[in-house]
């Protein structure tokens, strides 16, 4: 049994397990305390982070790594597009994504010097990537992928982030509706992200 060491507040972890629910297989969380890691958290991952992934003698502890090996592992439902150009074009924009966004997460999360500054910076973020929900349900087009599995725990924060979307940046409220009504995120949720919010 594959087994996830996961933060309950941490945002990278719960794209991790919202995988493992999407794909209904056997697993098991293991729940890490950010505040009070266990030693064997450094002795697993050299960086000293949530999530790893342990499947036998495997180890991996990054998250869209772990994603991916666990999409390739168990196919059905596939997240990650077949076709090889759709499949460039994903981790393209999973890059720009994690560049453009999930890089002020830390400074989010620790509620930084210039957190204000990282919030301004996701908003507009986001504000820009709203006109895409207009014309199509998910990231990706019409099915849910790995794209909206990376940007859903960010989407769930806003709110514990004090990041507040402007009305122009309706349509991608709709989009976060549609993808936090799958029974894969709503499993995937622990109770300290349920308590995010109201």
């Amino acid at each position: 049994m594959m087994n996830l060491y996961s933060g309950t507040t941490d945002p990278f972890s719960h794209r991790c397990r919202i995988v493992l629910y999407e794909k209904g297989m056997d697993f098991q969380v293991i729940d890490v305390d950010l505040f009070n890691k266990p030693e064997d958290i450094a002795v697993i991952n050299p960086y000293n982070r949530v999530p790893v992934l342990v499947d036998r003698d495997l180890v991996l502890y990054e998250p869209n790594i772990i994603n991916e090996y666990i999409d390739e592992r168990f196919p059905h439902p596939q997240l990650m597009p077949a076709d090889p150009i759709m499949r460039a074009k994903a981790r393209q924009l999973l890059h720009s994504l994690e560049h453009e966004l999930f890089s002020h997460i830390e400074a989010l999360e620790k509620n930084a010097k210039g957190v204000e500054k990282n919030r301004a910076h996701v908003r507009d973020q986001l504000v820009q990537l709203a006109p895409m929900f207009v014309k199509q349900k998910f990231m990706l087009g019409e099915e849910f992928s790995m794209l909206d599995v990376a940007i859903a725990p960010l989407l769930w924060r806003l709110e514990h982030y004090s990041i507040d979307l402007p009305k122009t940046a309706a349509p991608i409220a709709k989009y976060a509706e549609r993808v936090f009504s799958r029974q894969g995120f709503i499993d995937a949720l622990t109770p300290s992200e349920r308590a995010m919010r109201r």
